[in-house]
């Protein structure tokens, strides 16, 4: 045991991940290939006009200074001026927006901000996995939230005495893993449910854009989610930008303030050049990052079409860049996942490291062309027989 951790460091779960990165070190340095389908991260290249903004800035002096609040407002105003664009709904730039970097980064420093060590946090019971070590370091106390056949928070499964001591929900549509999406009427009544119990609706929302049909829904977009809704939007997958680091929240202004006192002593925000990417890449036309999503929808379908060519089938999600695979029966997802990299050369992501509700599961990231997608079928065909 580590004499020096923390309680805090020391609750947070271990990450099945870093078996994961294990297994494909020892496949490569033993000679072999990996196709790796376990990090959902966009292999297409950033917007052109977002990196030249970029190199812009890299270029004055003036933008290497600490970038203090006032530095971040012409980021703030575009990101809220997106909003409006999008979806019709105006937030004020100085008190109901905040500049993260990163959704991942802005979700802990959030639960650090709205819960007191040992409140009730209602969260999926199949959640990215740094929703866990988030509420790990908050003390927070997580009672997992069972899915319906739709892969959604069942609200209503939530026992009586738990409700009374909640004190926040996390949601994330589209989803990651499960690539489920929620229309408005499952919105509605998510948000009813924080009105009965007093609670704070918290929707990580990195995948806006990842519908393969129409426009995904954000919760702000609906009537009455500034009252007790924060929602966390980033640049890592609809301009392809992870590694920059950099993304935004909008919505109730008293989260916001708290999120904001908390963040203050610990970061003096983004590199000026960053936020001037992001404002470029905010202003792109949106037929460009739709262009993008094609891409991933053909990848989607040629997985799906090769793998029930090999005799597993699937049904086809609707967004997101993830297919969701059961295992057969009683197979364990952390072994199967190992010996798929150890054997055949093919990185997915186990279940289990999502939470209790997905043992038994695997999880596909679209980030290969289709003819490399194709291969890692054929190869997890012949694993399986």
């Amino acid at each position: 045991m580590n004499r020096f951790a923390s309680r805090r460091a020391r609750a947070v779960p271990e990450s099945v991940f870093l078996l994961m990165d294990q297994a494909k070190a020892r496949r490569r340095a033993a000679g072999g290939e990996v196709i790796d389908l376990s990090i959902g991260s966009s292999d297409l290249p950033p917007p052109k006009e977002a990196m030249e903004a970029l190199a812009e800035a890299a270029l004055e002096p003036s933008t290497y200074g600490y970038c203090l609040k006032s530095c971040t407002r012409p980021f703030l105003e575009a990101a809220t001026k997106w909003f409006a664009r999008r979806f019709g709904v105006d937030f004020d730039p100085d008190t109901e927006a905040l500049t993260l970097i990163g959704t991942q980064e802005g979700l802990g420093h959030l639960l650090l901000a709205v819960l007191d060590p040992g409140d009730v946090l209602l969260m999926p019971e199949v959640a990215y996995p740094s929703y866990w070590g988030a509420a790990a370091v908050a003390g927070a106390e997580v009672w997992p939230v069972p899915l319906d056949a739709d892969y959604r928070p069942d609200l209503e499964a939530v026992p009586k005495e738990v409700k009374s001591r909640a004190r926040a929900l996390i949601l994330n549509f589209p989803n990651n893993p499960t690539a489920a999406v929620a229309d408005h009427a499952y919105f509605e009544r998510a948000l009813a449910f924080a009105e009965a119990h007093d609670l704070l609706v918290i929707h990580d929302n990195p995948y806006v854009d990842f519908l393969f049909e129409g426009e995904a829904l954000p919760l702000l977009a609906v009537e009455g989610a500034r009252a007790r809704a924060i929602e966390l939007f980033s640049f890592s997958k609809s301009y392809h930008l992870g590694g920059v680091r950099l993304g935004f929240a909008l919505g109730n202004a008293d989260a916001i303030a708290a999120l904001e006192r908390v963040k203050a002593p610990i970061d003096f925000n983004q590199y000026a050049g960053i936020l001037r990417m992001g404002i470029r890449a905010l202003n792109l036309p949106l037929e460009r990052v739709r262009r993008d999503v094609a891409v991933f929808k053909k990848r989607r379908d040629a997985l799906l079409a090769a793998l029930r060519r090999y005799g597993v089938a699937l049904p086809a999600p609707k967004a997101s860049l993830y297919l969701w695979m059961p295992l057969p029966k009683g197979m364990d997802d952390v072994e199967f996942a190992l010996r798929l990299v150890e054997q055949a050369g093919v990185a997915l992501a186990p279940g289990q490291g999502f939470g209790p509700g997905g043992k038994g599961y695997v999880r596909f990231a679209l980030v290969q062309p289709p003819e490399v997608l194709e291969e890692a079928a054929r190869r997890i065909a012949a694993f399986l027989d």
